[in-house]
């Protein structure tokens, strides 16, 4: 009997996503063994400081794809909006399965509603993303730093005294907490991560067996949102130092993408929309991005990231 090695972080959200993928994998493929590989990422072992500030988003999945690399898994399975814009040489995303909710949600205390929390509420986030789009709506909100596994997260909720919090709605679903959800926060208000509710399902470029075996999986439109999605961050070179935000949707032959580029604070907030041709969906992430560039993104991002934003020749 052949394994197929799973190899996926430690927290209840991650262990859930790795699960989901093996139960397909075994619906797919009976006649295989699927194992998960449980991996502590350096993410995982820095809890007491905004991710801005140690390194980003890729904390998560550094040693898992390093685990890839040294044939140790066969697959990995993260949340999309985890994965840096760069893929290290060798790897590649294989499939994207279909997108949950891919909307921020709140959990508040005392069960209001964004608009109607009270003045000078304190809400939970260590989002660069979400605490610029609060801020420019409720500047009255404080923000308060929030790490931790999800189930961390709507503890502290009563255990630190606030308001509420603000999560991404996928993670609340998949783990069986919808009942908690006060409001989905709509799109206008708060745009949310790039590939926020996808799942990536990483390999080996040169893995051809396990192309073929999890192929099945793929869902056309959720790839090509996400990879729209992905063109933009890449070309404004964002990562959690950055509040940046983009949304795709396919309709038909269409995609309808939205991006976003904010000061920290909320003072400015940068957004443009942008439809065009679904065979055209990558370089339409990267037009958005000069568009967003052009009206002053590139001095927000200089600024945030302490050095230059490339020119595209």
């Amino acid at each position: 009997m052949s394994i197929i090695r799973i190899g996926t972080r430690g927290s209840p959200l991650a262990v859930w996503q790795a699960e989901w993928v093996r139960s397909q994998l075994l619906a797919l493929h009976p006649q295989y063994k699927v194992e998960l590989v449980r991996i502590k990422t350096t993410g995982d072992k820095i809890l007491d400081v905004p991710l801005a500030q140690v390194g980003g988003k890729g904390l998560f999945v550094k040693e898992i794809e390093t685990s890839l690399l040294e044939n140790q898994t066969d697959l990995a399975v993260h949340s999309m909006k985890d994965m840096p814009a760069e893929i290290p040489q060798g790897l590649c995303i294989g499939v994207v399965p279909e997108r949950e909710n891919p909307l921020d949600v709140l959990i508040a205390r005392n069960g209001h509603s964004f608009d109607n929390l009270p003045k000078g509420a304190r809400l939970g986030s260590s989002s660069l993303r979400r605490g610029a789009q609060v801020r420019h709506v409720r500047p009255d909100i404080t923000i308060h730093p929030l790490r931790g596994n999800l189930d961390t997260r709507i503890r502290k909720l009563e255990t630190e005294g606030l308001d509420a919090i603000v999560l991404a709605a996928a993670g609340v679903r998949r783990l069986g907490l919808e009942d908690r959800i006060t409001e989905y926060i709509p799109e206008n208000i708060m745009l949310p991560a790039i590939g926020q509710g996808a799942l990536s399902i990483e390999m080996r470029e040169d893995d051809d067996v396990t192309r073929d075996l999890i192929a099945p999986m793929d869902h056309r439109e959720t790839r090509l949102a996400v990879e729209s999605e992905r063109a933009f961050l890449s070309r404004l070179e964002g990562g959690c130092q950055v509040p940046i935000a983009a949304h795709a949707k396919i309709n038909g032959d269409k995609v309808d993408l939205a991006g976003l580029v904010a000061e920290v604070d909320g003072s400015v907030i940068l957004r443009e929309t942008i439809t065009g041709p679904v065979d055209k969906h990558e370089e339409l992430g990267v037009e958005l991005a000069n568009r967003l560039l052009e009206r002053g993104g590139r001095e927000i991002l200089e600024h945030l990231l302490g050095k230059a934003v490339k020119d595209l020749t």
